[in-house]
């Protein structure tokens, strides 16, 4: 490609980089670990038969610490972990900026994912995050297929993604990411596929049931509240990624924490942090598939 081109293409893929994987109106930050007071504020209150109306974002404070983590029910069960993005991504935008089906039009094929402030890659941590969730899961008997085996890839493609769950006939799936959100802003969100006239309108009730286990038990075992600037008591349905509306077994999207956020990158970018992340995704996991039989 020319000289130019190349410049304009690694523009885009910085400005993509910036952005994450999501946006929405920032509120303050306020949470704490399990086993620890909440913090006043937004925040503090716990979801309930006051929470506010579809499309208002909430944020709540954890519910009791979890205890052991039970993953009896994934014995068995085929289950494919999806880490967004990769570390390949930004060196080749003529790759990534390539559209690709999406279930109602075309997207592009992936994006270079966000960043902490202090330079820690999306990439790096929804990787480590997955590793981290497929050894809980195959040393409880799991069968675990993954989307990218390393972290200096490129794509795959998020069509591809979708395919990947598809073709393994899993009995569910799982993204994981973390959002780029102005600063603010703080919390996790679980992303679920909208009924939008793609393949994944069949899938949209378990998806939806998927999402309330992981939103409860990531909740309860990492102590991050849900977003405080998007969705409504942690759970998001969207019509507009691919590799929901493609996906024709239970699917989820995972915004762990906003990236931008100090107190949230503070918990991704630790080890602790992220294993508790692990846990409480594989919990969720296992609660669903028990849920299902």
């Amino acid at each position: 490609m020319s000289r130019v081109f190349a410049r304009l293409s690694l523009a885009v893929a910085g400005l993509a980089l910036l952005a994450g994987c999501g946006a929405g109106t920032p509120a303050a930050a306020h949470w704490a670990q399990p086993g620890t007071p909440s913090a006043a504020g937004p925040g503090s209150g716990s979801p309930g038969p006051s929470s506010p109306a579809p499309g208002t974002p909430s944020s709540s404070a954890p519910p009791a610490a979890a205890g052991a983590l039970d993953l009896r029910a994934v014995s068995g069960k085929t289950i494919v972990i999806d880490p967004g993005h990769n570390g390949g991504n930004g060196a080749h935008p003529e790759i990534i900026n390539q559209p690709v089906p999406m279930g109602t039009g075309t997207k592009a094929c992936d994006t270079t994912g966000t960043e902490t402030n202090s330079g820690y890659q999306e990439a790096a941590f929804t990787f480590d995050v997955a590793t981290r969730l497929a050894a809980l899961l195959k040393a409880a008997g799991a069968k675990v297929v993954m989307t990218r085996s390393d972290n200096t890839g490129v794509g795959p493609c998020v069509d591809k993604r979708a395919a990947i769950g598809n073709d393994a006939h899993a009995n569910v799936a799982i993204s994981i990411h973390g959002d780029g959100a102005p600063a603010s802003g703080h919390g996790f969100h679980v992303m679920e596929p909208a009924k939008v006239g793609a393949p994944s309108d069949a899938i949209i009730v378990p998806s939806h049931q998927l999402a309330l286990k992981i939103r409860d038990s990531y909740r309860a075992r990492t102590g991050i509240p849900t977003s405080s600037y998007i969705g409504t008591n942690g759970i998001n349905p969207r019509s507009d990624m691919a590799g929901l509306n493609l996906s024709v077994v239970p699917k989820v999207l995972v915004e762990c924490g906003n990236m931008r956020n100090a107190g949230d990158a503070a918990f991704m970018t630790g080890t602790t942090g992220r294993q508790k992340i692990a846990e409480g995704l594989a919990g969720g996991l296992a609660a669903f598939l028990a849920s299902v039989g």
